[in-house]
This record gives structure tokens, C-alpha cells and sequence, in this order.
């Protein structure tokens, strides 16, 4: 068995070439700048050279290339960008607008003396030219991560992505509950742009990714705080036997290891609250059964910027399944393409 796992994060997307004839250690493994980095680079070098630009493609994440996208309009150049390309930066196209976007038709592409700039979440040409490089295929199956809020133009997007995490914890889902292939739920707008790029690819969440691939680590015991500190968010999650019990989302940027190791200890004994995590600028917080922190086998850290919890005053462990902590999110997907997808 040969897929290629991709978990697409704010400031790189990490790749795992899984060869099932290979010991893990020696799969091929990248890590790489992410998409949403690449297409930021590609405006800002349109804007240094005082050109307009054209965005056409596929909804991806945004984040810098949003914020390389509004200091292109301030320097009075022109951004046209087609309907699902501009659904990257706000899902009402009314606000995107409101940035001095210009939303075009496919009809007047061939007007338009823009650069054009393509707008995907994985770049399958690039990835085949890189490893035709070292005379490696690219396999023909994919299993990818990423970061969906969902389609939510009526609605703050961080409590509508939060209503999905509790309805699943609601109704007693597992780790299964939150993969998808060829049922991806319409909410998921970047999934289902995914899934147009790579087509029959496993899809889910980068967060619920890095939790289960966390659990591969070997020093996880059940129930277990596992804790994913990314470039951009931070997610923990106590799971019990394949369950999430509970689970709170906030950004990076406003975590130091005093308040994580305060909103962990409560999200443990059960006080932490959805109103406050989303009042504090989180996503927010759903405890449908508390395990308090004496009862946690093991409590788990990963992330590119898990060195924020060298401090914990916690009994913490740095998970590094397979020993490689910036894989974790891959191992997730690999765990949830073998165990799952392939049944």
C-alpha cells in the first residue's frame, strides 16, 4: 500500500510517502512551506513589481495570503478573483468585496492583463515534479489535512466550526467519526475543494489529525490530554478508548504555559466553559464527560510550537510517534487510511 498523507498547516504542510513494504523511519518524508505561504510569496512578489494580479482556482486557506492580498489592494494595484477562489478569504462574497476584490467570470480571464496566481490547497504538479526528481512516483492515493471552519456566511465562523466538534462529542463519535472520503459533509467547503484537486483523497481536520497521531506515541496511556500547539491554533482533546470526551480550540499567538496549563486543568475537572474560551478570542470549548487531571493516564504535547509548554508546571510528555513530532499530523492520516478508509 503507497499513499501519500498531507497535512496542510498555516506555515507548512508536512508529507508522508507511506510504502507499507517499508519500515516508517524510512518512508519518504517532507516538510515544506504551505500553500497559503507560497500563494502570499507570489503576491507580494506581484506587488513589489507593481503589477496586478488574478487569482483563480480552488477555496484554500487563507491566513497570509489574506494578509499579502490586503497589502496589495492598499498599494493601489488591482486583485480580480474568481467566485471560489475569493470564498478563501471570507465565505460572504459581499466582504470580500468590501477589501476592493474584484470578482470575475471565467469569461474574462482572457481580458484581464493580470498575473495569474493559482489558488489550491495541494499543488499535485509540484509535488510529482519534486519526487520525479529522485525517481519516486507519486502514488495515486492521498490522504490530507486541513483546517475547514466551514461554510458559514450568516455566522461567526469560530463558533460555527465549534458547533460541529460538540455535535460529534454529543452523539458519542469516535476518531472515525471525524474522517471522510467520499461523504464529505457540505459544511466543509476547503475539504470539498480538496477533494476536487485529489479526487477519492481521505480527508479531516489538522487538529484531529495531530490527536491521533499523537496516541501513536509510545508513551500514550489512555485516557489521555492530548494537546496539538500549532502555527496558528492550539487544540486539546481528552480521549478516552477512541472517544473524545472533551475539547477546547483558542489561537496560538495568545497561549503562554501558565493559561494552557489552566485551561487544561479545567478541561479536565470540567469547569472550563464555552463562553469563555470565545469571548477570549477562541474557537470555544464542549466537556461532555470530565476526567479529572489524577485520572489522566497521560497527557500529551506535539506541535511546531509545543516549546511554549516547556514551562508547564504539568506532568507533560512531548509526543514524537515514530520519532518525528512534525509528522504527527501525517501519522494521524496514515493511522486513519489503515484503519479506516481501506476497510
Amino acid at each position: 500500500m503507497r499513499f501519500l498523507a498531507i497535512d496542510v498547516g498555516m506555515g507548512t504542510q508536512d508529507i508522508l510517502l507511506y510504502d507499507s513494504e517499508k519500515n516508517i523511519e524510512n518512508c519518504v518524508k517532507m516538510v515544506l512551506p504551505s500553500h497559503t505561504q507560497i500563494i502570499a510569496k507570489r503576491i507580494s512578489n506581484a506587488t513589489r513589481s507593481k503589477q496586478d494580479i488574478f487569482l483563480a482556482g480552488e477555496t484554500m486557506g487563507g491566513g497570509p495570503c489574506a494578509g499579502a492580498l490586503a497589502k496589495h489592494i492598499e498599494a493601489g494595484l488591482a486583485a480580480f478573483v474568481t467566485e471560489r477562489a475569493a470564498l478563501t478569504f471570507n465565505d460572504d462574497l459581499d466582504k470580500v468585496k468590501e477589501m476592493g476584490v474584484v470578482i470575475v467570470g471565467d469569461r474574462e480571464v482572457n481580458e484581464l492583463n493580470a498575473v495569474r496566481i493559482e489558488t489550491r490547497d495541494i499543488d499535485k504538479p509540484a509535488l510529482e515534479k519534486a519526487l520525479n526528481l529522485f525517481d519516486i512516483e507519486l502514488p495515486d492515493k492521498f490522504a490530507v489535512a486541513v483546517q475547514d471552519h466551514g461554510f458559514s456566511p450568516l455566522t461567526s465562523n469560530r463558533m460555527f466550526r465549534f458547533e460541529y466538534f460538540r455535535d460529534v462529542l454529543k452523539s458519542g463519535g469516535t476518531l472515525d467519526s471525524f474522517v471522510y472520503k467520499r461523504n464529505i459533509p457540505e459544511r466543509f467547503s476547503r475539504m470539498k475543494a480538496v477533494g476536487r484537486t485529489v479526487p477519492g483523497a481521505l480527508l479531516m481536520d489538522t487538529g484531529i489529525a495531530a490527536i491521533r497521531g499523537a496516541l501513536l506515541d509510545d508513551t500514550a496511556i489512555s485516557p489521555c490530554l492530548v494537546v496539538n500547539i500549532g502555527n496558528g491554533h492550539t487544540l486539546a482533546c481528552v480521549v478516552e478508548d477512541n472517544k473524545p470526551v472533551s475539547i477546547f480550540e483558542h489561537h496560538t499567538c495568545q497561549m503562554t504555559a501558565d493559561k494552557l496549563d489552566d485551561y487544561l486543568e479545567r478541561l479536565c475537572a470540567g469547569t472550563l466553559s464555552f463562553q469563555e474560551v470565545f469571548d477570549d478570542g477562541g474557537h470555544g470549548c464542549f466537556i461532555r464527560e470530565a476526567i479529572p487531571l489524577s485520572d489522566i493516564g497521560s497527557i500529551l504535547v506535539t506541535g511546531p510550537n509545543r516549546g511554549i509548554m516547556r514551562n508547564s508546571k504539568l506532568d507533560i510528555n512531548f509526543a514524537s510517534p515514530f520519532g518525528d513530532m512534525m509528522l504527527t499530523g501525517c501519522f494521524g492520516l496514515m493511522d486513519a487510511y489503515i484503519n479506516y478508509a481501506e476497510k
